[in-house]
């Protein structure tokens, strides 16, 4: 009851981090019949194209090895160099089916589940020893849909040979009666077609068996409530994952913050680390607004995307610092730099409305105050 009641628990689709536990461990969705369906199809394609070549060639040899030559007879010792020299040659003719059904069997049992190899599948399970997980075993369901297979494949299989045979019971009377070439090929083309039909069954079965398998893998990899937890629980509190977790989250706010730069109405650098970009509403009673802020690498690339956009960038290093110290993303300025700031976007505002004839605004230079003063390292400096 236990047991049942687990299982009842585990409702959740499996995780991607379960699943790949499970590989690791050498459990994947794999059906039998797959491959046997797979191995019989491919031999039997290789011989319904290549049957009639391989069984005359086949024929041939067979005949031939009948026909001693007179030094054979003389020379009883070289009949073992006879028989390996015709056994080399009956292997070369069937090779080609070897190495199909092997490549076949390979494609086919990756073909659900991929390709998967597991040390752990090598270490000794001493639960297997236990008889009552034996038992279990024998008598599950599991055990009982695999024994419904394996009766369904033998009726089938069964059932289409024995069509075949009484299908083809006068062939099989007249084979008595060709000579040995004609024979072997009327048999070889024999074998080809029942075997196809044959095929189909197997074929029909794994059908439904792949299915089934993959249902039945995704079914024991259910997870409960609880399990999820535990396991995003585990995962945030791993180093590498928290540290990949905040790479993101900064990489998603940098790219946030550059888009509004190309909207900010000045940029003010120290040339060689701090860039701080202000937008600034002049029909609204509030103060500038800090949009973006980066140090060195992040500050050039605040420049480059101000030119790329037209953005006035004004060199000012005191204020630069200390904005960039005192200001968090998307606030407003502090009271103290009201001054200094209003004089640099009264100047960035002033260049867009100079006409000819005109001259521009004199370039301010705004000054910091006393205990708004900022190092590169971030320290107030000393009054």
């Amino acid at each position: 009851m236990a047991e049942q009641s687990e299982s009842d628990d585990r409702t959740e689709e499996p995780t991607a981090r379960r699943l790949q536990k499970a590989r690791e461990d050498g459990q994947v969705a794999r059906s039998i019949e797959l491959p046997a369906a797979g191995v019989t199809l491919g031999a039997i394609a290789f011989l319904f194209f290549a049957g009639s070549n391989l069984t005359e060639r086949l024929a041939d040899g067979f005949a031939s090895a009948f026909v001693f030559d007179r030094k054979v007879l003389e020379s009883p010792s070289l009949v073992p160099g006879m028989l390996l020299s015709r056994l080399a040659d009956g292997l070369i003719l069937v090779s080609p089916i070897f190495l199909i059904t092997i490549v076949v069997a390979v494609l086919a049992s990756s073909a659900l589940g991929g390709l998967n190899f597991s040390s752990k599948l090598l270490e000794p399970k001493f639960d297997k020893l236990n008889p009552l997980n034996g038992f279990k075993r024998m008598f599950g369901l599991k055990a009982g849909v695999e024994l419904a297979k394996a009766i369904a494949k033998f009726l089938v299989v069964g059932v289409l040979l024995v069509w075949v045979l009484i299908d083809n019971i006068s062939t099989l009377s007249s084979l008595g009666a060709m000579s040995i070439e004609p024979a072997l090929a009327q048999t070889g083309e024999l074998i080809t077609r029942s075997a196809l039909i044959i095929t189909f069954g197997l074929v029909l079965i794994a059908l439904f068996d792949v299915p089934y398998q993959y249902f039945d893998f995704m079914k024991r990899m259910r997870m409960s409530h609880q399990e999820i937890k535990d396991e995003m629980k585990d995962m945030e509190g791993r180093p590498e994952v928290r540290a990949q977790i905040r790479k993101r989250q900064r990489e998603i706010a940098t790219r946030k913050m550059m888009s509004k730069v190309k909207d900010a109405d000045v940029v003010i650098t120290n040339p060689d680390h701090f860039s701080v970009a202000l937008s600034y509403d002049p029909t609204s009673d509030g103060a500038p607004i800090l949009v973006a802020k980066g140090v060195d690498h992040l500050a050039f690339r605040i420049r480059d995307e101000a030119r790329k956009h037209g953005v006035q960038i004004f060199e000012a290093a005191p204020l630069a610092r200390s904005l960039y110290f005192t200001t968090e993303l998307d606030s407003a300025v502090p009271e103290e730099l009201y001054v200094p700031v209003a004089q640099v976007i009264a100047y960035v505002f002033s260049l867009s409305s100079v006409r000819p004839g005109v001259a521009p605004m004199q370039r301010p230079n705004p000054k910091v105050p006393s205990g708004m003063r900022f190092d590169v390292d971030g320290q107030r400096e000393a009054i």
